[in-house]
């Protein structure tokens, strides 16, 4: 296999920490507050059937979150659904019922009540943290069923008695409407909303403001946006601000492109691409061919624009080099997110908070290979104002491996910073030996 050498896998230099703070659209001064979105990691605060209250149960380890060096807490969607307390909240009803109105069988959410969401919400910002919400503009349910003269059919379109009394709906607010008859997608035969009907798009926006304005939330996760148009994204942050991340699944680089450019660039989108490779690497017994992470994700091409992760609440599927996965994401480009249980549950805790420091002390700049063959990937961050670059060290072989590589540093002694592996000097030409345990990494910092 070809050895590549110094490849440069992205060549915009324009922030210490390369990531989303160049989308943020600044509409609320109460972000001035906050951390510099960016300089930290996004966790996800929740999985799948998580206990109910709980918003309850984040609120104390805020404190905690916040020192480990993240500078973003994803939560889940925040409205009423369908199921009341036994949703995780992706069949939202009444968009307006944060956990205040006894209806679809309880006051509060899954999660808890409205009190209990904007407690967790002034304490996250109290510590600096961006608070994202998640946000589901696809589809509805639990609505009542009407005649629908669009169909000649009854539907469950009638959403006229929300308790909230806010943004109330019926059959020509979803697909097939007089303004369009379908749009990208539906989801598990749930009434689709029809967003080029004014009154849908207006609503949307006004929600919007008032989850930014009234609640608190600062940045938003797009739910399931292949369904719906992106200027629907690209309309909402350019009326609401903050930072957006779009949930388009798709491996297809070139179709993430797309779905950015059709929101206006103003939104990044999380990295499935980058995702089934770290997930075949992971699972591949040492068979995967590690030079295939060089071009792997989105974030070799648009790391501005890109989320990166390793498990979220509907994929789980990397456990043997899971840790060896995080190395990846939280020492690259692109803004990466942790799985609360890996972090919180899982015993990963320790090896995140360490990569989390590493990233934020040395990882700035661009992105250069420095060696990559089957498997070994040995890839260098370049390095941006006070941040002076590392070497990422990637083996997923059976036994210790070392390699000559030349550095961007001469007559410079290199630790790694995981303890793993002996101190090594870069000599006056550049060129270092390094090493990097089995089914493991090393990280390589100037000491």
């Amino acid at each position: 296999m070809k050895h590549m050498k110094l490849k440069v896998l992205s060549f915009l230099v324009l922030f210490i920490m390369i990531g989303p703070s160049l989308h943020v659209t600044t509409l609320n001064s109460n972000a001035a507050t906050l951390k510099s979105l960016g300089s930290g990691v996004m966790l996800q605060s929740f999985y799948w059937d998580v206990p109910l209250d709980w918003y309850t149960q984040v609120t104390p380890k805020l404190s905690e979150i916040s020192a480990a060096g993240f500078d973003n807490i994803w939560l889940p969607p925040p409205s009423k659904t369908m199921n009341g307390r036994y949703s995780m909240g992706y069949d939202p009803y009444d968009y307006y019922d944060l956990g205040e109105y006894n209806q679809k069988g309880s006051i509060p959410t899954r999660f808890g009540t409205k009190q209990d969401l904007l407690t967790l919400i002034s304490t996250a910002k109290s510590y600096g943290l961006h608070v994202t919400a998640d946000i589901v503009m696809n589809h509805n349910s639990g609505g009542q069923s009407e005649w629908n003269p669009n169909t000649n059919s009854y539907t469950y379109t009638d959403f006229s008695g929300v308790a909230s009394g806010k943004f109330l709906r019926g059959y020509n607010d979803f697909h097939p409407s007089t303004y369009e008859a379908y749009d990208e997608g539906t989801f598990g035969g749930f009434p689709d909303l029809a967003h080029a009907n004014p009154y849908v798009r207006s609503q949307f926006l006004d929600w919007g403001l008032w989850l930014r304005d009234t609640i608190g939330f600062t940045d938003w996760r797009f739910d399931y946006v292949k369904g719906y148009h992106s200027w629907m994204v690209k309309d909402w942050m350019n009326t609401v601000g903050g930072y957006g991340v779009g949930e388009y699944w798709d491996t297809n680089k070139a179709t993430l492109q797309n779905w950015l450019s059709g929101a206006g660039w103003t939104a990044s989108v999380f990295d499935f691409p980058l995702y089934y490779a770290l997930r075949d690497m992971s699972e591949g017994n040492g068979y995967y061919n590690m030079a295939d992470l060089a071009t792997a994700g989105l974030i070799s091409t648009n790391p501005l624009n890109t989320a990166t992760f390793v498990a979220n609440h509907d994929t789980n599927e990397i456990f043997t080099m899971k840790e060896m996965a995080y190395a990846f994401i939280l020492l690259s480009e692109g803004y990466p997110t942790v799985f609360w249980r890996d972090y919180f549950d899982w015993g990963f805790k320790s090896a995140i908070n360490n990569l989390i420091s590493l990233r934020q002390g040395y990882a700035g700049g661009t992105t250069s290979t420095l060696y990559s063959d089957g498997d070994l990937y040995i890839m260098q961050r370049n390095g941006y104002g006070s941040q002076p670059g590392l070497i990422l060290m990637m083996n997923d072989g059976n036994t210790w491996k070392g390699e000559w590589v030349h550095t961007k540093w001469t007559d410079q002694l290199l630790t790694d910073g995981t303890g793993r592996a002996n101190s090594e000097w870069v000599d006056s030409n550049g060129w270092v030996e390094i090493w990097a345990p089995p089914q493991s990494y090393t990280v390589w910092i100037p000491s």
